[in-house]
Protein backbone atom coordinates (compact mmCIF):
# COMPACT_ATOMS: atom_id res chain seq x y z
CA UNK A 1 0.00 0.00 0.00
CA UNK A 2 1.36 3.42 -0.96
CA UNK A 3 1.57 5.73 1.92
CA UNK A 4 -0.18 9.11 1.38
CA UNK A 5 1.52 11.07 4.08
CA UNK A 6 4.83 11.45 2.87
CA UNK A 7 4.21 14.31 0.65
CA UNK A 8 2.25 16.71 3.90
CA UNK A 9 5.18 15.58 5.95
CA UNK A 10 7.76 16.93 3.93
CA UNK A 11 6.31 20.18 3.17
CA UNK A 12 5.73 20.76 6.75
CA UNK A 13 9.44 19.43 7.91
CA UNK A 14 10.38 22.15 4.87
CA UNK A 15 8.51 25.01 6.43
CA UNK A 16 9.69 24.27 9.53
CA UNK A 17 13.01 24.96 8.35
CA UNK A 18 12.19 27.80 7.32
CA UNK A 19 10.38 29.07 10.16
CA UNK A 20 13.50 28.50 11.97
CA UNK A 21 15.60 30.23 9.73
CA UNK A 22 13.39 33.25 9.67
CA UNK A 23 13.51 33.46 13.60
CA UNK A 24 17.33 33.27 13.84
CA UNK A 25 17.66 36.11 11.38
CA UNK A 26 15.37 38.28 13.41
CA UNK A 27 17.36 37.18 16.75
CA UNK A 28 20.19 39.04 14.87
CA UNK A 29 18.18 41.52 13.69
CA UNK A 30 14.79 42.65 15.28
CA UNK A 31 13.41 41.54 18.22
CA UNK A 32 10.16 40.97 16.37
CA UNK A 33 11.17 38.95 13.97
CA UNK A 34 9.59 40.68 10.99
CA UNK A 35 11.40 42.24 7.42
CA UNK A 36 14.28 44.29 8.03
CA UNK A 37 14.59 47.79 6.06
CA UNK A 38 17.68 50.11 5.92
CA UNK A 39 16.67 53.42 8.08
CA UNK A 40 16.02 56.54 5.35
CA UNK A 41 17.13 59.97 6.32
CA UNK A 42 14.74 61.91 7.96
CA UNK A 43 13.23 64.83 5.58
CA UNK A 44 14.65 67.89 5.64
CA UNK A 45 12.16 70.82 7.52
CA UNK A 46 10.71 73.02 4.55
CA UNK A 47 10.63 76.14 5.86
CA UNK A 48 7.83 77.11 3.35
CA UNK A 49 5.83 75.00 5.17
CA UNK A 50 2.89 75.80 8.10
CA UNK A 51 4.71 75.68 11.46
CA UNK A 52 7.60 75.02 10.72
CA UNK A 53 10.23 78.08 12.19
CA UNK A 54 12.61 79.33 9.72
CA UNK A 55 16.09 78.91 9.99
CA UNK A 56 18.41 81.24 11.00
CA UNK A 57 20.77 82.12 7.95
CA UNK A 58 24.18 80.78 7.98
CA UNK A 59 26.63 81.90 10.58
CA UNK A 60 23.65 83.16 13.31
CA UNK A 61 22.22 81.39 15.77
CA UNK A 62 18.56 82.54 16.78
CA UNK A 63 17.98 84.58 19.96
CA UNK A 64 15.07 85.70 21.99
CA UNK A 65 13.90 89.50 20.94
CA UNK A 66 15.35 91.97 23.19
CA UNK A 67 13.10 95.25 24.51
CA UNK A 68 15.48 98.43 22.06
CA UNK A 69 17.19 99.98 24.63
CA UNK A 70 15.71 103.50 25.55
CA UNK A 71 17.64 106.61 23.75
CA UNK A 72 18.97 108.98 26.43
CA UNK A 73 18.51 112.60 25.61
CA UNK A 74 21.80 114.64 24.67
CA UNK A 75 22.17 116.94 27.80
CA UNK A 76 21.76 120.56 26.67
CA UNK A 77 25.07 122.54 26.67
CA UNK A 78 25.00 125.41 29.44
CA UNK A 79 24.20 128.81 28.60
CA UNK A 80 26.72 130.71 27.57
CA UNK A 81 28.31 133.61 30.36
CA UNK A 82 29.90 136.27 30.84
CA UNK A 83 31.16 135.46 34.14
CA UNK A 84 35.21 136.86 34.72
CA UNK A 85 34.90 139.76 31.72
CA UNK A 86 35.49 143.20 32.53
CA UNK A 87 35.32 146.36 31.42
CA UNK A 88 36.77 149.61 32.62
CA UNK A 89 33.85 151.31 33.74
CA UNK A 90 34.39 154.85 31.70
CA UNK A 91 34.68 155.00 27.89
CA UNK A 92 36.80 158.04 27.69
CA UNK A 93 40.12 159.83 28.28
CA UNK A 94 40.49 159.31 31.96
CA UNK A 95 42.70 159.66 34.93
CA UNK A 96 43.16 158.02 38.52
CA UNK A 97 45.43 157.35 41.18
CA UNK A 98 46.15 154.50 43.85
CA UNK A 99 44.93 156.92 46.44
CA UNK A 100 41.46 157.84 48.16
CA UNK A 101 40.53 160.20 51.46
CA UNK A 102 39.39 157.83 54.08
CA UNK A 103 38.67 154.75 52.75
CA UNK A 104 39.67 152.51 49.70
CA UNK A 105 37.95 153.42 46.13
CA UNK A 106 39.44 154.99 43.32
CA UNK A 107 37.65 158.44 41.79
CA UNK A 108 37.97 158.26 37.79
CA UNK A 109 38.70 161.64 36.66
CA UNK A 110 37.03 162.34 33.21
CA UNK A 111 34.90 164.68 31.37
CA UNK A 112 31.10 164.99 32.11
CA UNK A 113 29.10 163.29 30.00
CA UNK A 114 31.93 160.38 29.26
CA UNK A 115 29.59 156.91 29.40
CA UNK A 116 29.54 155.22 32.07
CA UNK A 117 29.31 151.15 31.41
CA UNK A 118 29.09 148.02 33.78
CA UNK A 119 32.19 146.50 34.15
CA UNK A 120 31.03 143.51 34.20
CA UNK A 121 26.98 141.26 33.67
CA UNK A 122 25.08 141.32 36.53
CA UNK A 123 21.66 142.26 38.28
CA UNK A 124 21.43 146.10 39.35
CA UNK A 125 21.05 146.37 43.08
CA UNK A 126 19.97 149.74 43.73
CA UNK A 127 19.97 152.80 41.64
CA UNK A 128 19.59 156.92 43.22
CA UNK A 129 18.45 159.45 40.27
CA UNK A 130 17.72 161.99 42.47
CA UNK A 131 20.38 164.11 43.74
CA UNK A 132 19.74 164.58 48.09
CA UNK A 133 23.32 165.81 48.57
CA UNK A 134 23.16 168.86 51.20
CA UNK A 135 26.71 169.76 52.32
CA UNK A 136 25.34 171.34 55.74
CA UNK A 137 24.11 168.20 56.56
CA UNK A 138 27.08 165.70 54.84
CA UNK A 139 25.06 163.00 55.15
CA UNK A 140 27.31 159.51 54.00
CA UNK A 141 23.84 157.93 52.18
CA UNK A 142 23.31 161.00 49.78
CA UNK A 143 27.13 161.79 49.19
CA UNK A 144 27.17 160.07 45.92
CA UNK A 145 24.59 161.64 44.26
CA UNK A 146 23.03 160.10 41.67
CA UNK A 147 24.89 156.29 41.56
CA UNK A 148 24.23 152.99 40.63
CA UNK A 149 25.30 149.31 41.94
CA UNK A 150 25.55 146.34 40.08
CA UNK A 151 25.72 142.98 42.25
CA UNK A 152 28.32 141.19 39.78
CA UNK A 153 27.44 137.34 38.75
CA UNK A 154 30.78 136.53 40.07
CA UNK A 155 28.86 137.97 43.67
CA UNK A 156 30.71 140.83 44.13
CA UNK A 157 29.64 144.64 44.09
CA UNK A 158 30.07 147.07 42.43
CA UNK A 159 29.29 150.86 42.75
CA UNK A 160 29.65 154.17 40.31
CA UNK A 161 28.81 157.44 41.92
CA UNK A 162 28.27 161.20 40.90
CA UNK A 163 26.85 160.17 37.37
CA UNK A 164 24.74 163.02 36.20
CA UNK A 165 22.87 160.94 34.47
CA UNK A 166 21.24 157.29 34.87
CA UNK A 167 19.77 155.72 31.41
CA UNK A 168 15.93 154.54 31.86
CA UNK A 169 16.34 150.99 31.55
CA UNK A 170 18.72 151.28 34.37
CA UNK A 171 16.76 149.84 37.10
CA UNK A 172 17.10 147.43 40.38
CA UNK A 173 16.49 143.76 38.89
CA UNK A 174 17.43 144.46 35.68
CA UNK A 175 20.19 142.18 33.82
CA UNK A 176 22.93 144.00 32.39
CA UNK A 177 25.70 142.65 30.30
CA UNK A 178 29.67 143.84 30.71
CA UNK A 179 30.25 146.59 29.16
CA UNK A 180 26.52 148.01 29.07
CA UNK A 181 26.05 151.44 29.09
CA UNK A 182 24.64 152.61 32.32
CA UNK A 183 24.58 156.52 32.22
CA UNK A 184 26.96 159.60 32.03
CA UNK A 185 29.73 161.40 34.33
CA UNK A 186 29.12 163.44 36.26
CA UNK A 187 29.34 166.25 39.15
CA UNK A 188 26.40 165.35 41.48
CA UNK A 189 26.63 165.09 45.56
CA UNK A 190 29.77 165.91 46.89
CA UNK A 191 31.68 166.25 44.10
CA UNK A 192 33.45 169.47 42.69
CA UNK A 193 35.29 168.02 39.61
CA UNK A 194 33.36 165.84 36.78
CA UNK A 195 34.40 162.13 37.81
CA UNK A 196 33.00 158.51 38.77
CA UNK A 197 33.57 157.25 42.66
CA UNK A 198 34.35 153.71 41.78
CA UNK A 199 33.80 151.26 44.99
CA UNK A 200 34.04 147.53 45.33
CA UNK A 201 32.48 145.85 47.93
CA UNK A 202 30.67 142.32 49.37
CA UNK A 203 27.04 142.25 48.49
CA UNK A 204 26.35 142.03 52.01
CA UNK A 205 22.53 143.99 52.22
CA UNK A 206 22.74 144.85 48.70
CA UNK A 207 20.69 147.93 49.53
CA UNK A 208 21.09 150.89 51.84
CA UNK A 209 23.99 149.18 53.17
CA UNK A 210 26.11 152.78 51.82
CA UNK A 211 29.27 152.29 54.32
CA UNK A 212 30.20 149.04 52.74
CA UNK A 213 28.54 149.82 48.80
CA UNK A 214 30.80 152.65 48.57
CA UNK A 215 34.27 150.44 48.93
CA UNK A 216 36.54 148.28 51.40
CA UNK A 217 39.09 146.84 48.88
CA UNK A 218 41.49 149.10 46.47
CA UNK A 219 40.22 149.40 42.90
CA UNK A 220 43.37 150.65 41.38
CA UNK A 221 45.41 147.34 40.21
CA UNK A 222 41.89 145.65 38.90
CA UNK A 223 41.24 149.12 36.88
CA UNK A 224 44.69 148.84 35.95
CA UNK A 225 43.92 145.42 34.45
CA UNK A 226 40.76 146.38 32.61
CA UNK A 227 42.00 149.45 30.96
CA UNK A 228 44.91 147.47 29.34
CA UNK A 229 41.81 144.43 28.20
CA UNK A 230 42.91 142.30 30.95
CA UNK A 231 40.36 140.67 33.53
CA UNK A 232 41.73 140.39 37.18
CA UNK A 233 38.69 139.17 39.42
CA UNK A 234 38.61 140.72 42.72
CA UNK A 235 36.73 137.95 43.90
CA UNK A 236 39.44 136.61 46.39
CA UNK A 237 40.44 140.04 47.68
CA UNK A 238 36.67 141.13 48.73
CA UNK A 239 36.15 137.25 50.09
CA UNK A 240 39.31 138.16 52.14
CA UNK A 241 37.78 141.30 53.43
CA UNK A 242 34.63 139.83 54.67
CA UNK A 243 35.96 136.64 55.97
CA UNK A 244 37.54 139.26 58.39
CA UNK A 245 34.95 141.94 59.01
CA UNK A 246 31.46 140.45 58.00
CA UNK A 247 28.59 142.74 57.37
CA UNK A 248 29.09 145.75 59.63
CA UNK A 249 26.59 147.43 60.90
CA UNK A 250 27.95 150.90 60.70
CA UNK A 251 30.73 152.86 59.20
CA UNK A 252 33.88 151.37 60.34
CA UNK A 253 35.48 155.15 58.56
CA UNK A 254 33.88 158.09 58.69
CA UNK A 255 33.21 159.85 56.79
Amino acid sequence: MRRLTKGPVLVATLMAVALAAGCTTGAAGSPTGGPQFAPSSAPSADPTSPGTAPSSPPGTSPSPSAKPTPTKAKPKPPAPTTTGVFYFPVVGKVSYAHTHHDYPATDIIAACGDEVRAVTSGVILEVTRVDKWDPKVNAGATRGGLSVSIRGDDGIRYYGSHLEQINSNIKPGVRVKAGQALGKVGQTGDASVCHLHFGISPVCKGTGDWWIQRGVIWPWSYLDSWRAGGHRSPVSAVKTWQARYGCPSKPLVDP
